[in-house]
């Protein structure tokens, strides 16, 4: 089952990927670069290699979304994922369900500073920003590796508020929601929080490790 790390882009979903990759993957909580592989993001080309898909079409893998997680689901596993896609459908292709999803974690951020980030990141204008996380029609994918590997990590964001009311009101899995903010704030609290959430949809018994969850914010 997946369990997904959600968001907007450019609000702090590598940074929540590095505190639960330090506490689930390390021995001690303490992060490291290496360790922030386990957790993958979906959609990516090399989960669609056993599908017949059209790479120059934008959104042809959507047709295979549902196929390919159950195709990651085969082993029984548990694993994280990180997505910026909304929890909806494009041309009528779910993007996930609740027979390959345990549920979900999903950070928001205060769109002032997500406007920011992007003009930062993206090196915009606060106009092309704020125009950029208003477009309901928005998707992303690697611009780089298109000529290599197409259109296979497309993902459909849509706006800002629509990305984060399409995961805060379905009913299929359960979702923690939690504010950048107060992650940023009282990390050790929110992290807290995250961990015991996690640990009960995934069936944890394990007791709560805090010296791990102190270390993995160094």
């Amino acid at each position: 089952m997946i369990l997904w790390i959600a968001s907007y882009p450019k609000s702090g979903n590598t940074w929540l990927r590095s505190l639960l990759s330090a506490y689930y993957s390390s021995e001690n909580g303490v992060f490291n670069q290496a360790i922030l592989k386990n957790i993958g993001q979906f959609p990516e080309k090399r989960h669609f290699t056993s599908f017949d898909y059209n790479s120059k079409d934008v959104t042809d893998t959507t047709r295979f979304w549902i196929k390919a997680q159950e195709k990651i689901n085969e082993d029984k596993k548990l694993r994280f994922f990180k997505t910026h896609n909304i929890f909806d459908a494009v041309n009528n292709h779910k993007f996930t369900n609740k027979k390959n999803s345990a549920g979900c974690i999903y950070i928001v951020r205060d769109p002032r500073n997500v406007i920011t980030s992007l003009k930062n990141h993206y090196e915009m204008s606060y106009e092309e920003s704020l125009k950029w996380m208003t477009n309901s029609k928005k998707f992303i994918y690697d611009v780089e590796n298109v000529k290599k590997d197409g259109y296979s990590d497309f993902q459909f964001i849509s706006s800002w508020s629509t990305n984060y009311k399409s995961w805060k009101i379905q009913k299929e899995i359960p979702v923690k929601i939690i504010r950048y903010e107060d992650l940023l704030k009282e990390t050790y609290v929110v992290f807290k929080e995250i961990i015991e959430f996690t640990n009960k949809i995934l069936n944890i018994k394990k007791k709560i490790d805090r010296n791990k969850i102190k270390n993995s914010d160094r």
